[in-house]
């Protein structure tokens, strides 16, 4: 997997061996703008409480994570997480995909990039181009569903697909380790500069899952709502793992005081 290395550089934040930027919301829409006119493939990831647990348990994923262009945060717990190891931190350096997606259209829209939707159930990628195209109509933009195998010939029409669009970004949108996992093995045979896997960005943005009041989304509990509205198939991301991640964080920190102070 070779990638991009000359765009701008920020600081990086380390648990678990795995890395994340310090990155603004308006600084990851340049740079994703920047990488998109580089003609240069670009991976940009995310880090949430389930994407560190994975990077702990799966050495692949750690690497997708270490050797990616860009990694920003996408979830409060990774911020408090970050905070208890003794990193400098605030809320400005957590973002969620929803939030921003028609800021990026926009600016997609106004430098003449073109943007592929790769997410979701049948009808959810129509309905977020035709909300897209609503604030920017004449953003270039294409999509697929997210439900096709994703090995074989289906596969292979897929990829043909994007290819024939050529997109300047791809959104990737299978949920965590898939999404990363089908990029890895896709990479080479894919026509575009930026790889943004985003997770279930797509079905917040066009209302198919209820994120939850903004007091909740804002303030790091949107986790909350979810496990209230799927709790038989949200239960263990959440009441297992987020008490494993921060038992992960504080076993981290005793072990380096351990070191520090032999």
């Amino acid at each position: 997997m070779k990638t991009s290395t000359e765009m701008k550089t920020f600081p990086e934040i380390k648990l678990f061996d795995t890395r994340f930027h310090k990155v603004r919301v308006q600084e990851l829409i340049d740079y994703l703008i920047e990488a998109a006119k580089s003609k240069k493939k670009t991976i940009v990831g995310h880090v949430n409480i389930r994407a560190m647990n994975f990077a702990y348990e799966k050495s692949w994923y750690r690497d997708f994570l270490n050797k990616a262009d860009l990694v920003f945060c996408d979830g409060f717990g990774v911020l408090l997480g970050a905070k208890f190891s003794g990193y400098s931190i605030q809320s400005v350096y957590r973002m969620t995909a929803p939030d921003y997606i028609e800021d990026l259209a926009l600016k997609c829209e106004k430098e003449n990039l073109s943007l592929f939707l790769l997410a979701g159930k049948p009808g959810v990628v129509d309905k977020a181009i035709a909300k897209l195209l609503g604030i920017a109509p004449n953003l270039r933009i294409q999509g697929h569903n997210g439900y096709f195998d994703k090995s074989g010939k289906e596969n292979d029409l897929v990829i043909e697909k994007i290819n024939e669009f050529q997109p300047n970004i791809l959104y990737i949108g299978f949920g965590m380790p898939l999404q990363e996992r089908w990029i890895l093995d896709n990479f080479n045979k894919i026509e575009t500069s930026v790889f943004l896997p985003l997770g279930a960005c797509l079905d917040f943005y066009t209302d198919s899952i209820y994120r939850g009041p903004r007091w909740l989304t804002d303030n790091g509990l949107e986790w909350l709502t979810r496990l209230i509205t799927e709790p038989t198939r949200l239960s263990d991301r959440y009441l297992i793992g987020i008490p494993l991640f921060f038992y992960r964080v504080l076993k981290q920190r005793i072990t380096q005081g351990v070191i520090e102070n032999r």
